[in-house]
C-alpha cells in the first residue's frame, strides 16, 4: 500500500538542534525505521549512547563527528557513516554545524538510544 506523508513532525530537543522525523514511531507510526532531518548548531553535542538499532547518517552540510570506541571520525558534506547497535557513540558538531539525513532500523526511539 502506498502512503504519502504530508510532512515531518519537529521533535523538540535541548541544545538548539532541530529533528523533523518524516518516518518513524513519532510522525507516521512506523516502527521499523526511521527517517529524519537534522540541523545541529556549531559546537552541538549530546551525551554518548549505545543505541540498539543501526544509525545510517548522511551529511548534507558541514561536519558530525562520532566518537566511538576506536576514535573519533570526522563526517563532512557528501559522506556518511553506519553505527552498529551496542556500539558506544557520541555525536557533535564541528566549528560550522551539521545539516544531515538520519535513517535507524528499527525506528528511533528514546528508549533505544540507551543515552548515559
Amino acid at each position: 500500500m502506498v502512503r504519502k506523508i504530508e510532512g515531518a513532525t519537529r521533535i523538540p530537543v535541548p541544545g538548539g538542534k532541530v529533528i523533523d522525523e518524516h518516518v518513524g514511531r513519532v510522525n507516521s507510526g512506523d516502527e521499523a525505521v526511521s527517517i529524519a532531518h537534522m540541523v545541529a548548531p556549531p559546537g552541538w553535542d549530546e551525551p554518548a549512547q549505545t543505541p540498539s538499532f543501526t544509525e545510517y547518517t548522511v551529511v548534507l552540510r558541514g561536519t558530525v563527528l562520532v566518537e566511538h570506541a576506536g576514535g573519533t571520525t570526522e563526517v563532512t558534506a557528501g559522506q556518511a557513516i553506519v553505527t552498529e547497535p551496542g556500539e558506544k557513540v557520541r555525536y557533535s558538531t564541528g566549528d560550522d554545524g551539521a545539516e544531515y539525513i538520519a535513517v535507524c532500523l528499527p525506528a528511533f526511539s528514546p528508549d533505544s538510544a540507551n543515552r548515559d
